[in-house]
């Protein structure tokens, strides 16, 4: 196993304090907030906690202010509603004293019914894309030097952009991006984990997404951009191991405020999950 998954693994195991009292810590990786999708999957992992027998289907959060990386993050569980079919909880985490972000997460037995999904987009397969390290060797030196930054780090997450270009100044014409998304390693079979490894995948490039039909992107320094809500449903098994492909577009921008909204599919076109965001994206003032 890969030290990248290793810590992801770990920054995703809470530790328990008191009934519904959970603690999770930060990777020290000098960034100067903590990433989004990282207090997404905590505070998932916290309300899984307090669930037996069910599978989380929709969770909804809001980021309140952005969170401090040195110290640990408590999520507090709130046992809103334990019914015949659906299991609700809230949690709020806190850091300083305050709120810094809050979930609501339903849970729902699995069911019989009816059944359809939407087409996967007809993509090519992650094997015929340019992988991370020949990005590295051939285009990342032409790339600006926040993007080579990002794609020189090791990281849990490998993504493999179908319009990749787009890094380079060109312009995409759909104003849709995809690409395809998986763990660097094999995660244990728990479906839990893979759930909350998706949750905290889903905010990556999402809010980037905002910014493909004007041809720019969240690497540029005239740009600062940050989560505000962030919605997911869960919609079928899957494992974060494989290749998922995430089809991200932004129907709206204005107000400085970017809507992107992602479809996630299974290599094979099962869509397994849906996702939503709104994210600040604002212009730099030039001193």
């Amino acid at each position: 196993m890969s030290s990248a998954i290793e810590n992801l693994l770990h920054i995703l195991d809470l530790e328990p304090l008191e009934v519904n009292l959970f603690r999770g810590r930060s990777p020290q990786a000098g960034w100067q907030r903590v990433y989004g999708g990282q207090v997404i999957g905590q505070a998932l992992v916290a309300a899984c906690r307090t669930v037996e027998g069910r599978a989380p289907h929709s969770l909804h959060a809001y980021f309140l202010i952005g969170g401090d990386p040195k110290v640990p993050i408590i999520y507090e569980v709130d046992r809103i509603r334990d019914g015949k079919s659906f299991t609700t909880r809230r949690v709020v985490a806190i850091q300083h004293g305050q709120a810094i972000f809050t979930l609501m997460v339903s849970f729902h037995n699995d069911e019989p019914g009816l059944e359809h999904q939407v087409p996967m987009p007809e993509v090519p397969p992650p094997e015929d894309l340019t992988s991370e390290a020949q990005i590295r060797a051939t285009v990342l030196p032409n790339m600006p030097d926040a993007v080579q930054r990002y794609y020189k780090s090791e990281r849990p997450i490998e993504m493999r952009p179908v319009e990749y270009g787009r890094y380079l100044g060109k312009k995409s014409e759909s104003g849709k991006f995809n690409v395809w998304i998986r763990t660097t390693g094999k995660l244990p079979d728990d479906p839990a984990i893979h759930q909350c490894v998706l949750a905290y995948a889903s905010d990556m490039s999402l809010l980037d997404a905002a910014l493909v039909p004007h041809g720019r992107s969240l690497f540029e320094k005239d740009f600062m951009g940050a989560s505000l809500d962030h919605a997911l449903w869960l919609h079928r098994p899957f494992r974060a191991d494989d290749w998922l492909l995430y089809a991200q577009e932004s129907p709206s921008m204005t107000g400085s405020r970017g809507f992107s909204r992602g479809l996630i599919f299974t290599r094979d076109g099962a869509l397994v999950a849906s996702v939503a965001q709104e994210g600040l994206v604002r212009i730099r003032r030039r001193e």
